[in-house]
This record gives structure tokens, C-alpha cells and sequence, in this order.
């Protein structure tokens, strides 16, 4: 089976977000199993400058590198990733199944972005030039893994 982990900085707040998180995960577990682990932010000042929102960075990136599993081909949500569509992250899924990867994870950094250390280790891609919130960008997230999953088996998702 599948295995996909989403790391990501801080946890989720809203009970609306969890519920439908909670209802992608259902519907992936006969084709995956999702894992999702979240890390502390860095604390940082009410008004941080440039070099502390940069420290925490740096912080929040060694953590996150050290829990991303052995063998994962791994995703960085990144602001300056590769915009791609639906399909397209379907077919990178399916091509990199086919290669024999079964374990993915995907990264969601903290407030002030990510290290550069983990854009050196990862295929970066971007959901949108829009702004979403993390705690929102980790439901997308999950239900475009899902459509994923869906479009890969030839089943009907949208028309």
C-alpha cells in the first residue's frame, strides 16, 4: 500500500478543517495510507525582524528534514514551487509508482516560508500565486491527493 506523510509546522485550530481533512483520509484509505505530523513553530517575537523570521526558518527546516521517512519522494509546498494542475500531479504520482516509489511526503513549512535545505532535497510545487492559510493548504492538500488517486484509477471526480 501507499504511504504518504504530510509534515507540517503547527497544528490545526479549526474543528471545520480537521472534519474535512478527516473525510479525505477516509476516502483515500483503500488506495493510501495518510499520515500527518505536525511540528512546533519556532517561537519568534511579536514583531520579529528579518534575522529572527530567518532563524526560525532555519529552525523549523533541520526539523522537518529530520522527519521526512527514508526513501520518501518528497513534495515541498514552496511559494516559488512549479505550479502544476490536477492531472499533472496525478500523472507525476502515477509515473513515480510505476518507478516503484510507495512512500511520498509532502512539506508544509511554517509562517515565514522555508529552508533552503529543503528545497535542495525536494520537488517543489506551488498550489496557487494565491495565499492560503497552512492550517487551509493542508485540507487542499489532502483532497488533491485524493483527486489524484481518483484520476489515476479512471474514475469519475469532475466533470
Amino acid at each position: 500500500m501507499i504511504k504518504i506523510t504530510i509534515l507540517a509546522i503547527g497544528k490545526i485550530k479549526e474543528s471545520y478543517i480537521t472534519a474535512a481533512i478527516d473525510e479525505y483520509r477516509k476516502r483515500l484509505s483503500p488506495h493510501a495510507k495518510l499520515e500527518f505530523v505536525e511540528l512546533s513553530e519556532e517561537k519568534t517575537p511579536d514583531n520579529p525582524s528579518a534575522a529572527e523570521r530567518q532563524a526560525a526558518v532555519n529552525e523549523e527546516g533541520k526539523k522537518l528534514l529530520k522527519r521526512i521517512p527514508s526513501g520518501a519522494y518528497t513534495f515541498l509546498l514552496d511559494l516559488h514551487g512549479k505550479e502544476i494542475s490536477s492531472e499533472e500531479l496525478a500523472a507525476k504520482l502515477d509515473k513515480l509508482q510505476t518507478a516503484g516509489n510507495s512512500q511520498f511526503c509532502f512539506i508544509i513549512g511554517g509562517p515565514f516560508g522555508v529552508s533552503d535545505e529543503l528545497r535542495a532535497v525536494s520537488d517543489c510545487l506551488s498550489f496557487s500565486r494565491l495565499t492560503f492559510t497552512h492550517q487551509m493548504i493542508r485540507m487542499l492538500l489532502t483532497e488533491q491527493i485524493y483527486r489524484a488517486f481518483k484520476i489515476n484509477r479512471g474514475e469519475k471526480y469532475h466533470w
